[in-house]
C-alpha cells in the first residue's frame, strides 16, 4: 500500500480520546510534522505506477482503499472516510455524492428482482420516491409501516422475500423515535439486513452497538455545516458488508469531488461545537414554543414529554437541531404560509444541519417529500399544519422574537375565529 493512503480505521487505538478531540485531531498528518495543519486535496484521474508489478498489486487490492483509478477515491477521500467511521462507530466508509446517492447504493447492493423491502412511512420523500418508482420497476417490492411498530407488528410484515428492514429514526418531517434494537432484532432472525438514515443521529446514536448493519449520512447536513456542499456516506462495520456496499459504489460510478470531501473535512472540526450550541438552542425554542396557545404540541423527542422521548433517552447520547411544531387545528395552511412569510431570521428552506436557521411547513398529514409522495400506512395524521423548524448559530432570544412578531399574523388567519 502506498505511503500516502491510509489503511481503513479500525476504530480502537483513537477512541480512548474524546469525541471532540478526535474530531480535531482524525484525518491528518499529526502534530509532530512540518507542514501546514489541514491535509492538501488530491484531485486526480489518472494514477502512475513505477512498474508493472505496482500495477498488479494496485489491481489486486480494488475493494481497499488503493490508488487504482480516480473515480475509486483518493487520499482526500480516504481522511473523510476514516472520520465518518470513526464517529459512527464503524470500521469502514463510502464516500458517495450525496446524501440520496447515500440512500439509493446500499438498497440496490442488497436487493435484487424478487425481493422485498420494509420501509417506514414517515421515510425521506426521495428515498420513498426511489422505492415506488426505481425499485419497483426493477422488480422489488416495498411495504410501507408505521414507523412506531413493535417486534410483534414488524414479525407479521416480513415476507419469505424481505432482504432489507431500512430504518430512519427519528424522522426527519414528523420525527418518530424507532426502537431499533428490537427492530433490527427481528430482521436479523429472519435474515434480513439493517439499513438505516442516521442523518439526524449523527454521533449521538450509535448504529452498530444498536444492531444497524449500514448505516446512511446526508454530509451535506452537519458535517460540512456550512449549506454548500453535496456528500452522503455509507458506513458498515464487518467486512462482508464492506465488499457488498463498495462493489455497489464502484458498479454505479459513484463518485464525490475530492474538494468537496475537503470541505466536508474542515466541516467536522467544528462539528461538536456548533452541533452542541445548536442543541441547547433548540431546546430552549422548543421549550418556548410548547408554551405557545397556537401550538398544539412539539415533535421532539429530546424534549421531556414529547413522542418517542423515553426511547430516544434510552439510545442517544444528544439531539440535532431539526424539530416540528403542530399548530392548533383551528390555523389554516394560508394562515402558516402567512407566519413563513413574515418571519426574518428563518429561511424557507428544505435541507437543515447548517449555520442558518430554516421554516418549512409540511401540511397536517404528512411531510411535502418528493413529487408529491403521500403516507399510505395510516400514519400522519397530527391534527393540525405542521411546521419543520432548523435552529441555527443565531441567539435563541433572537429567534423567540421572530416567532413570535410572526405567529401574530396567525389570528387574522384563522378558521372559524380565534384559537383559545
Amino acid at each position: 500500500m502506498p505511503d500516502d493512503v491510509k489503511p481503513p480505521a479500525n476504530g480502537k487505538d483513537a477512541r480512548k480520546h474524546d469525541y471532540t478531540t478526535r474530531l480535531s485531531h482524525a484525518g491528518r498528518a499529526g502534530t509532530h510534522v512540518h507542514g501546514f495543519v489541514n491535509p492538501a486535496v488530491h484531485r486526480g484521474s489518472t494514477v502512475l505506477y513505477p512498474d508493472m508489478a505496482g500495477r498488479k498489486a494496485a489491481g489486486n487490492h480494488r475493494l481497499d482503499q488503493y490508488l487504482v483509478y480516480g473515480v475509486m477515491g483518493g487520499p482526500t477521500h480516504y481522511a473523510l472516510e476514516d472520520m465518518i467511521a470513526e464517529i459512527e462507530g464503524g470500521t469502514r466508509c463510502q464516500i458517495v455524492s450525496s446524501g440520496l446517492a447515500a440512500v439509493t447504493v446500499p438498497l440496490l447492493a442488497y436487493l435484487k428482482s424478487g425481493d422485498h423491502c420494509l420501509m417506514p412511512d414517515s421515510v425521506y420523500g426521495p428515498a420513498r420516491t426511489f422505492a415506488d418508482g426505481m425499485m419497483a420497476g426493477f422488480g422489488i417490492t416495498t411495504t410501507f409501516y408505521d414507523p412506531c411498530i413493535n417486534a410483534a407488528g414488524l414479525r407479521a410484515l416480513l415476507q419469505a422475500n424481505t432482504k432489507v428492514l431500512y430504518l430512519e429514526s427519528p424522522g426527519s418531517h414528523t420525527f418518530e423515535v424507532q426502537d431499533v434494537p428490537a427492530l433490527a432484532e427481528v430482521a436479523h432472525a429472519h435474515g434480513a439486513k439493517v439499513l438505516m438514515d442516521n442523518t439526524w443521529g449523527i454521533h449521538h446514536f450509535q448504529p452498530f452497538t444498536h444492531g444497524v448493519d449500514v448505516s446512511i449520512q446526508a454530509l451535506t447536513k452537519y458535517a460540512v455545516g456550512h449549506s454548500d456542499v453535496m456528500l452522503g456516506s455509507i458506513t458498515v462495520n464487518d467486512d462482508a458488508e464492506w465488499e457488498t456496499v463498495r462493489m455497489a459504489t464502484l458498479s454505479l460510478g459513484q463518485f464525490a469531488s475530492p474538494d468537496d470531501c475537503w470541505l466536508a473535512l474542515r466541516g467536522l472540526r467544528t462539528m461538536a461545537v456548533r452541533m452542541a450550541r445548536q442543541e441547547k438552542s433548540t431546546i430552549e425554542v422548543a421549550a418556548w414554543l410548547q408554551r405557545q396557545p397556537e401550538v398544539a404540541h412539539i415533535l421532539y423527542p429530546a424534549l421531556p414529554g414529547a413522542p418517542g422521548h423515553d426511547i430516544w433517552k434510552r439510545d442517544f447520547t444528544g439531539a440535532c437541531s431539526l424539530f416540528a411544531i403542530v399548530m392548533k387545528p383551528g390555523f389554516s395552511q394560508d394562515a402558516v404560509f402567512a407566519m413563513a412569510d413574515r418571519l426574518e431570521l428563518f429561511g424557507i428552506g428544505a435541507s437543515w444541519g447548517g449555520f442558518e436557521s430554516l421554516v418549512m411547513p409540511s401540511g397536517t398529514t404528512v411531510p411535502p417529500g418528493s413529487l408529491g409522495v403521500v403516507r399510505s400506512a395510516g400514519t400522519g395524521q397530527f391534527g393540525g399544519e405542521i411546521v419543520r423548524l432548523h435552529i441555527g448559530l443565531e441567539a435563541p432570544e433572537d429567534l423567540i422574537a421572530d416567532l413570535r412578531q410572526a405567529m401574530d399574523v396567525l389570528h387574522s388567519n384563522t378558521i372559524g375565529g380565534a384559537i383559545d
